[in-house]
């Protein structure tokens, strides 16, 4: 019996899988299979300075945050508006736009076409006689342009004194031109300020160093400009003034001082404020006087300022000139009376509380930036929007 169960193994034989014929003869178990972007999982960004907030939720207030949100949205009309102002016939290659985003505020790797098509009544591409494309201003941006030119003009005595008190709450009445002119957009001061100095012996003198850097030095001291703009609202306004800062005395529990003491106790360690226009750059460097100073002079900066604020990398630039040190973070954040910090870790900025109503609007507006309200205006418009007539508001 036991041979023939073993004849029977070898002779019967194997049948086919029913399922073979079903399967593919090719396999395809090696290919990566794609997910579609819309069904893959959102990863959440790392926690980094670059995106962390430099307040807390607490602390933060919408309607600052929204204008460093606005900065963003406009960057590339901003800077793309400054760098074809200065251009031959004020055109640009397309095909060198699209390498300089950097210059022109796009994001890197993205075409700078769609850029352009988001501000139509401003920016223009065409076809010129050589069959290359040229980005360009429009007519109507042509027409306020020009109306900015004519607000520059108007408003150049102004921009002068503000030049001169900058040089005056500088440490040896002394700032480098380039400096200057790297904020200039945020004091308003004109793209040619450099050439203009040259009109005004009687205040401003240009010293060329070793070098090569050019050096803008303060000609003659003027006691009239030498107020700052919190000596001012002390004569509107004492009780305002006092209360704008506040340098607490430290002092042991044993004391046993109530609220109303302590707060006076305060005052007297808070006032007198020191002058940014002082010598207030001799004190010990880690003095309460010391402190007032470098805090009297970067709100004096501020109020120079078209919206009474700027990003760290602008005051970060007259470090020297100012004499702040590396705690000029810790120095503005204890004085929430006044300053007011907002943005991320990595790329804050700080406005004057005061100079702002509860909405988030500016009190006083500058005529420029007047100017860079109606501007933004029109750029968020679409051709055949804009009323006969609006442009020379």
């Amino acid at each position: 019996m036991a041979w023939r169960l073993f004849l029977t193994k070898i002779l019967t034989p194997t049948l086919p899988n029913p399922n073979f014929l079903k399967t593919s003869p090719f396999s395809t178990s090696f290919l990566v299979t794609k997910i579609p972007k819309k069904l893959r999982k959102k990863h959440k960004n790392p926690d980094s300075p670059r995106t962390r907030p430099v307040q807390p939720d607490s602390a933060r207030i919408p309607h600052f945050e929204s204008i460093l949100n606005r900065d963003s949205v406009f960057r590339f009309l901003t800077k793309t508006k400054e760098f074809l102002s200065k251009q031959p016939e004020r055109v640009l290659r397309l095909d060198d736009a699209g390498k300089l985003y950097r210059e022109l505020g796009f994001p890197r790797g993205r075409k700078v076409v769609k850029s352009i098509q988001r501000h139509p009544l401003i920016f223009d591409v065409y076809r010129h006689v050589d069959n290359k494309m040229w980005l360009g201003f429009t007519d109507f941006a042509e027409r306020l342009l020009e109306e900015e030119r004519s607000i520059m003009e108007s408003m150049e005595t102004d921009r002068v004194n503000k030049v001169r008190k900058l040089l005056m709450i500088s440490k040896e009445k002394r700032i480098p031109l380039s400096k200057i002119y790297h904020n200039r957009l945020l004091l308003g001061v004109p793209e040619d300020f450099r050439d203009r100095v040259a009109k005004f012996p009687e205040y401003f003198r240009i010293v060329v160093e070793n070098d090569g850097k050019r050096i803008l030095e303060l000609v003659n001291w003027d006691p009239t400009l030498a107020v700052s703009e919190l000596e001012r609202e002390f004569i509107v306004n004492e009780d305002k003034v006092k209360k704008a800062f506040k340098f607490p005395v430290k002092y042991g529990k044993d004391l046993g001082l109530d609220e109303s003491d302590t707060r006076k106790l305060n005052l007297l360690n808070t006032l007198p404020l020191v002058s940014p226009y002082s010598d207030g750059w001799k004190f010990d460097m880690w003095s309460l006087e010391a402190e007032k100073y470098r805090v009297g002079v970067v709100h004096e900066f501020l109020s120079l300022t078209l919206e009474k604020r700027a990003s760290i990398h602008n005051i970060v630039e007259f470090k020297e000139e100012f004499s702040l040190t590396r705690r000029t973070y810790e120095m503005l954040k204890k004085q929430p009376r006044t300053f007011h910090l907002a943005g991320t870790e990595m790329n804050w900025a700080v406005f004057l509380k005061d100079a702002y109503g509860e909405n988030g609007i500016l009190i006083q507006k500058d005529p420029q930036v007047v100017f860079n309200e109606k501007l933004r205006k029109f750029a968020q418009m679409q051709e055949g929007e804009v009323v006969s007539g609006v442009g020379e508001e």
